[in-house]
């Protein structure tokens, strides 16, 4: 029998499904990309003039505290956690900062502040989960009414904020041509950058891949497990405490029902984004772009004057889509294991 006849017949779609499993944990995240152009072009087609740099401009800016808790929702998703506690967080944080801002506090002292408030929560969760055998949707659960109970407790009404420094942040301007920048969506662009550097070229992200990925294994390389569980949450922590001074300057005030549901949001933009819910693959520049998805399905919406109702059961779809192409990864990768 010569060599030609013991060969195995060329499966058809070969060469494609080589490249399907090569790539697989990008798929996801490309289809985010294909999404988002469609819907730009989509929406420019339809209505004229959506295609502008002052549009453009404001989809990155009206959504940059979602982009921010976007980036610490990023690492705990890639370690299989979940964080419910970020709309809550937001929100204690931006009614604290307000509080003390109207009460004479020094604007350096109120960010730090709420940074740190941020941090003790995500502290808190990441505790329970690592040390006392919490499952991190309960430890998150308990962060969330703890977060929205002190928000209460700092104040039920709304509190004006009249500091310009912090006012600054949303009211400057940064023009280039027809397009502009505020020093809240550099905030978030740095943060972004931030946490794609991280994931990318530095021990703790290849840490939180390998969590992800399969916990014991990460431990056998000798990785610090517990250490890393343990930031990531703190990390969104600090991420919310961020997001809740970009929101305070966005809207020029504290208000203790800030954030209700937004916790939903961002884990949509982030599974939107081609981060898998089970851990070990995802990007934080996928997420940016599952944020500007979200964003440019309101801003459709707006312009067509419809109900926002529409944006909830629209982001609903696309979820449901990404979870069956997400199993199809996982089982995939489980086959070829």
């Amino acid at each position: 029998m010569t060599i030609l006849e013991t060969a195995a017949p060329a499966r058809p779609g070969g060469g494609l499904n080589r490249l399907l499993d090569r790539h697989a944990s990008a798929l996801p995240t490309a289809a985010a990309v294909v999404i988002l152009a469609v819907l730009l072009g989509g929406a420019q087609l339809y209505f004229g003039n959506f295609l502008t740099p002052r549009n453009l401009s404001a989809l990155l800016l009206d959504h940059a505290y979602l982009v921010i808790l976007a980036v610490g929702m990023t690492l705990v998703i890639l370690t299989g956690g979940i964080d419910l506690s970020v709309g809550s967080v937001l929100a204690f944080t931006g009614i604290l900062g307000a509080r003390m801002l109207a009460a004479g506090s020094s604007p350096v002292v109120v960010v730090l502040v709420m940074v740190l408030s941020g941090a003790a929560i995500g502290l808190m969760i990441g505790v329970l989960v690592q040390y006392f055998d919490v499952q991190p949707f309960i430890a998150s659960l308990a962060g969330l009414f703890l977060a929205r109970g002190l928000a209460y407790v700092v104040s039920l009404q709304s509190i004006k904020v009249k500091e310009p420094s912090i006012l600054w942040l949303q009211s400057t301007r940064i023009q280039v041509g027809d397009w502009y920048v505020t020093p809240t969506g550099i905030l978030a662009l740095v943060v972004l950058a931030i946490g794609a550097f991280t994931l990318a070229w530095t021990r703790f992200g290849r840490t939180v891949y390998a969590i992800g990925g399969d916990e014991q294994s990460a431990r056998l390389m000798g990785l610090d497990v517990a250490r890393t569980r343990v930031l990531v949450y703190v990390v969104s922590g600090v991420c919310s405490g961020l997001g809740g001074l970009v929101l305070t300057a966005y809207s020029g005030a504290g208000y203790p029902r800030n954030g209700i549901g937004t916790e939903l949001d961002v884990i949509a933009a982030v599974v939107i984004g081609g981060t898998l819910l089970s851990g070990g693959v995802g990007y934080v520049l996928g997420s940016l772009v599952g944020v500007l998805v979200y964003g440019t399905i309101k801003t459709i919406i707006s312009f067509k004057g419809a109900e926002q109702a529409w944006t909830e059961i629209t982001i609903g779809l696309l979820l449901l889509v990404f979870i069956v192409v997400q199993q199809v990864i996982v089982v995939r990768s489980a086959r070829r294991r």
